[in-house]
């Protein structure tokens, strides 16, 4: 069983062995079925760059920087793509489980739609409508969508399933009735809300509600990330909200910063902009007072290009502006280029000062997505391998006392023992003074909704439904 999504739009990404980028929501779909990810499993993805400026990636590597009006003019081009695609996948599994994006009766989009039924219609699919009844409105959304779409899209439609239901069950077994009598199709089953599943967001829309704590027990650690207009991969910071006894919060206004023990500034699709941002908002000049006060501050990849001294865009990657001032909190200077650097890494730290010291020698593994490259002279983390071949580039920067620092390498709070002693830097003890073991939480989340999912849905139906064809 393989995932298929023709087109996702979001900045948050993953990289495959070979080195290609498809969305993050994939990656977790094919390690959730035991397979490395494969650029066939989401041939085009859209990464925001501004309200109406996207890059395109296509299949895993960047293929044309499009207003929104140009995207459609390009429909051939990608229908094939995403057509060989899936073509290619069906060939080599048994099921493929295609998803859609948003909703496949957008009237006004249907003429371009690439994602949603015209997929289904080349694969001859059966279909089923999934409806988040947490948003309320499942009636409008199940029924409308069938109601809405070509007689022959609708024949497509096997089954509803009914997501995120809170409460009592049996309490809904008239909505049961009545969709299925207006539907004149089953309702595979009533799926609950699942409460802090570990996993890995699509998209930036779940940061619109700001507060992530791991559990109700007391804080030792409060952590500001900083949420930029194009922040990319924040999933980074999933382990560190999943510790107990700290508090993970998303800001974008001054008012709302605080006095945290450490301030994050992550990942973006576009750097400079979200730098002019930051002065714009404030934002600059507050992480610089939080940093002269002794906090700590923290960059990764594109945050970790505004902590440096300046950015550097002589080719116009991002802006026409040559030099564009940094933070100027560590002592680094990027320059972009057209060339896009995507690698599944492995990392040997170096050694440095403060907590750093302690983990000498220590291996993470994470992931690289950045165009350009940054030079300083205290490089704290050394690159051995990139998408399992082994190389030396140095990497990240470090202030003299530890507290300030930055590199390009995600995914490197997943490591365990470099995310515990960061947070002990910041005077993080969890409740009880004991540092437990911290479970897989990404396999335990896995589990869990493996488990709802299939004591919620009628999996006899469900299976005569997939296989009837």
């Amino acid at each position: 069983m393989a995932p298929f999504k023709a087109q996702n739009m979001s900045n948050n990404a993953a990289v495959c062995p070979d080195g290609g980028e498809i969305g993050r929501a994939q990656a977790v779909q094919a390690l959730a079925a035991g397979l490395q990810p494969s650029v066939e499993m989401n041939p085009i993805l859209i990464k925001p760059e501004a309200d109406a400026r996207s890059q395109v990636i296509v299949m895993g590597r960047p293929w044309k920087k499009l207003a929104a009006g140009e995207y459609y003019l390009h429909k051939e081009t990608l229908w094939g793509q995403i057509t060989a695609a899936l073509d290619r996948l069906r060939a080599r599994y048994d099921l493929v489980i295609i998803e859609g994006a948003g909703s496949p009766a957008e009237l006004n989009l249907r003429a371009g739609d690439i994602v949603n039924m015209p997929v289904a219609r080349y694969a001859q699919a059966p279909v089923l409508l999934v409806g988040d009844i947490d948003r309320g409105g499942i009636f409008a959304q199940l029924l409308g969508t069938l109601w809405l779409l070509p007689p022959e899209e609708r024949a497509l439609v096997r089954a509803f399933v009914v997501n995120k239901f809170r409460g009592d069950r049996a309490l809904f077994e008239d909505g049961i009735r009545i969709l299925e009598e207006k539907g004149g199709v089953p309702v595979l089953g009533v799926i609950p809300y699942l409460h802090d599943l570990h996993i890995p967001e699509e998209d930036a829309v779940v940061l619109e509600s700001p507060f992530k704590a791991s559990q109700a027990a007391p804080i030792t650690v409060e952590i500001a990330v900083i949420h930029l207009p194009r922040i990319a991969n924040f999933d980074d910071f999933d382990p560190l909200s999943a510790e107990p006894g700290v508090c993970l919060r998303y800001v974008s206004d001054p008012a709302d910063f605080g006095e945290p023990h450490a301030i994050i500034l992550p990942g973006s699709k576009s750097t400079i902009d979200d730098l002019l941002w930051l002065r714009d908002r404030g934002l600059a000049q507050a992480i610089q007072a939080l940093a002269r006060r002794g906090r700590a501050v923290v960059g990764i990849c594109g945050g970790y290009q505004i902590l440096g001294q300046a950015i550097r865009d002589p080719q116009g990657v991002e802006s026409q502006v040559e030099i564009t001032p940094g933070l100027g909190l560590l002592e680094v200077e990027t320059v972009f280029s057209n060339r896009k650097a995507t690698y599944q890494a492995q990392a040997r730290v170096k050694g440095g000062p403060g907590w750093l010291g302690k983990l000498d020698g220590e291996t993470l593994n994470g992931y690289e997505i950045h165009m350009g490259r940054t030079e300083g002279k205290s490089a704290w983390l050394e690159i051995t391998s990139r998408n399992s071949k082994p190389v030396q580039v140095q990497d990240g920067a470090s202030r003299d006392d530890g507290r300030i620092w930055g590199c390009y390498l995600h995914g490197l709070f997943a490591n365990q023992n470099f995310r515990r002693l960061w947070l002990e830097s910041l005077g993080w003890r969890p409740p009880g003074g004991e540092i437990p073991a911290q479970p897989d939480s990404f396999q335990a989340a896995l589990t869990c909704l493996a488990d709802a999912v299939e004591s919620s849905l009628d999996m006899k139906r469900l299976e005569a439904i997939l296989w009837e064809s």
